[in-house]
């Protein structure tokens, strides 16, 4: 006798039972893994003995109970091949159930990043493939696992970072990457603001310390973090200085801020820096456009200045050699929010911090374009072509 573990060849079914430890062979319906021994899987057929005949029966009611129950469904965003917006497919996924330490969430609302196209186009590596996008989500509690104690069915919590997979209607999630969603921030808001909003904590915050008579210049400064950078910065006492593509960015980066606004395609910015610092330059440039602004940015930086590249819509720097931050002595950073949110602590502080700041009005989110999540391919198209502006929210 022995502690076997007996199953099926698809191996949903794990039923532990001390049995005769003696058996004929045969491959055609059970697997037993003896763990007393820890001995290998073997296949077979257990002795017909009335004890057998009653853990075989035993075995197949369990089987046909868990192949009978309904599987869950739900739409999400599906990428089986890199490329372009068309590679996002709208299909059903199967979803299980929580496991310990996981809950499940069915999304109010989901926000859309340029870190979604570089995942969907292979610039950053998916961990699997296919894949679903999406790294910004709030959502109510539907499910929690076991013997979970802090959360529980009702609640409205947010997300950003990993694990991804927010392009969905209903999603898996550990417990210790939620954050609760305060009453006075509605979900909404909350979805749009999560990953952009910590984003923007941490750089202004932590990666460089905006403090009062700095001079600050933010590329992109209509986009959806862009945005809260200028306010953020507004609100900390520096003087702002923004780029934007066009007429119509430039008086929405006025609005959110920045005390002078360039239009990039008009004109030179790193003249124009020039020109309003009267040749000092900036002590940091937030840069997340990349190839296009990158050597520039560096000009506008004053004796050790702070380049600060989160992103690269325009595609990836080029190399820099040392000696182009050794004339000015320069730091050159490249961060990431998961690093700056890596313990429970940092993740709430952050958090905490954006939704203080949302709540007062120091911050205000603006959540210019909404599509259904069916409409994803599109939602990239526009967000990749400049035709957005703030935030972009997918909603299922």
């Amino acid at each position: 006798m022995g502690l076997l573990k007996l199953g099926f060849p698809n191996q949903r079914l794990h039923l532990l039972h001390f049995v005769p430890e003696s058996f004929s062979v045969s491959t055609s319906k059970f697997w037993v893994q003896n763990l007393t021994n820890n001995k290998g899987v073997k296949h077979s057929a257990l002795s017909s003995t009335l004890r057998s005949k009653l853990i075989i029966a035993k075995a197949l009611s369990t089987e046909a109970e868990a192949l009978s129950q309904p599987k869950k469904m739900v739409k999400a965003i599906g990428v089986h091949e890199l490329g372009g917006p068309e590679v996002l497919k709208y299909e059903n996924v199967e979803l299980g159930d929580p496991k310990e330490g996981e809950i499940r969430i069915k999304n109010k609302a989901i926000g859309l990043n340029f870190i979604d196209i570089y995942f969907r186009k292979g610039v950053y590596k998916a961990a699997t493939m296919p894949f679903t996008p999406g790294m910004e989500a709030v959502g109510e509690v539907t499910a929690v696992g076991p013997g979970l104690t802090g959360r529980k069915v009702g609640d409205v919590v947010a997300y950003a970072g990993n694990p991804m997979g927010s392009y969905a209607e209903e999603q898996i999630l550990p417990a210790d990457k939620v954050v609760p969603v305060p009453p006075s921030v509605d979900p909404i808001i909350a979805a749009s603001i999560m990953l952009k909003g910590m984003t923007a904590q941490f750089l202004v915050r932590r990666c460089f310390k905006v403090e009062s008579g700095h001079t600050v210049l933010v590329h992109a400064a209509a986009g959806g973090v862009g945005s809260l950078l200028c306010q953020w910065a507004n609100a900390l006492g520096a003087t702002v200085i923004g780029t934007v593509s066009t007429e119509e960015k430039a008086a929405q980066a006025k609005e959110d801020g920045c005390h002078h606004v360039i239009i990039y395609k008009e004109e030179d910015f790193v003249a124009c820096v020039n020109e309003i610092t009267s040749g000092k330059g900036v002590e940091v440039v937030y840069d997340s456009v990349g190839k296009d602004t990158f050597q520039g940015s560096l000009a506008c930086l004053k004796p050790r200045g702070y380049m600060v590249s989160f992103g690269q819509s325009s595609g990836s720097p080029d190399p820099v050699p040392l000696s182009a931050l050794a004339a000015k002595s320069l730091f050159l950073t490249r961060p990431s929010m998961m690093q700056y949110t890596s313990t429970r602590d940092e993740l709430l502080e952050t958090a905490g911090e954006v939704f203080a700041n949302v709540a007062s009005g120091i911050l205000r989110v603006r959540v210019n374009h909404k599509y259904p999540l069916s409409q994803a391919a599109q939602a990239h198209a526009d967000l990749e072509n400049r035709r957005t502006s703030g935030s972009v929210l997918l909603i299922p």
